[in-house]
């Protein structure tokens, strides 16, 4: 349950920024696309301009390539070059609601915090449902045939590392352990507060 929500939501142009942040296969993703089919949102990936890259390099779409190519791009460029790719989206779009699905690092954080509208959401899923989901849905070339070992591995990459410690500073958790008709519930009652403040 969501309870009390103690942080001061404005409006922007009516823009209202919804940063997920959870570990591999959690649930980002389905609440992203709840959001976007039952409120009309737009979901923006961080994943998204590191895909094309892959694609166009013709390098594999695995986990171990989206880390490392991430990693060297926040190297080069720093910390936030992939926040200001999405948030200059968000600027020139006319659309209500952003959802930002795999918010991963302090920085993509620090750079979206000040901005109105912007709350970031935690996601909890226990582990084990969250590999059983990670290997049916295959979501990367790599997920179906990953081992327990090699899904725990990954949980230690560049981009994962930081993600437990943004769950604790979300302003609101959802907990992902039961069904989509418990989660949508809980994302229901996050948009009908955040549309009240």
């Amino acid at each position: 349950m969501i309870g009390n929500l103690s942080f001061n939501f404005i409006y922007m142009n009516r823009k209202i920024i919804i940063g997920l942040a959870g570990q591999i296969a959690s649930g980002k993703d389905t609440v992203a696309n709840y959001i976007v089919e039952k409120y009309g949102g737009v979901s923006l990936s961080f994943s998204d301009p590191l895909r094309d890259i892959l694609k166009r390099a013709r390098l594999p779409i695995i986990r171990e390539n989206f880390a490392w190519l991430a990693q060297s791009l926040v190297d080069k460029f720093g910390g936030d070059v992939i926040s200001k790719i999405i948030g200059k989206e968000i600027e020139e779009s006319d659309k209500e609601i952003f959802v930002l699905p795999n918010i991963r690092r302090n920085d993509d954080v620090s750079y979206f915090k000040e901005w109105p509208g912007y709350v970031l959401v935690g996601i909890e899923t226990d582990d084990k449902v969250c590999y059983e989901r990670l290997i049916k849905r295959g979501q990367k070339e790599d997920d179906k045939t990953k081992t327990w070992e090699e899904f725990l591995k990954d949980r230690k990459l560049s981009t994962e590392v930081e993600i437990e410690g943004l769950i604790k500073k979300s302003s609101i958790v959802l907990n992902n352990n039961g069904n989509l008709e418990d989660l949508y519930k809980q994302v229901d009652e996050l948009i009908q507060k955040i549309k009240r403040q």
